[in-house]
């Protein structure tokens, strides 16, 4: 398949998507199971994202210095800590791990 088909094919697919959401009646979004579903998925999406870009690399599961630094930004953000303080802290020790070893 041509790569430009595809792009334009998966640009029409998106945008159909979009264009029935705004189709869908509003009294069917404002649902309490829908928000909460919405919210649901939010959590699962994100923790999938994390644990795929944590624990894979190049196509096998990877113990690096990813998990560590993980693990610190989990307990930064269990003590509330800034988000800017996590993602620092946290790509400091990926890095101070990978220097080391």
């Amino acid at each position: 398949m041509n790569p430009w088909l595809a792009i334009i094919l998966g640009s029409l697919a998106v945008f159909s998507w979009k264009l029935i959401g705004y189709l869908v009646p509003t009294k069917l979004l404002d649902t309490k199971w829908l928000s909460k579903l919405a919210g649901f998925l939010t959590i699962a999406l994100l923790a999938a994202l994390v644990g795929v870009q944590t624990f894979v690399g190049q196509n096998r599961i990877a113990f690096d210095a990813r998990i560590p630094a993980l693990l610190v930004a989990a307990v930064l953000l269990k003590v509330k800590a800034p988000f800017i303080v996590i993602v620092v802290a946290a790509a400091t020790s990926a890095a101070l791990l990978r220097l080391a070893f």
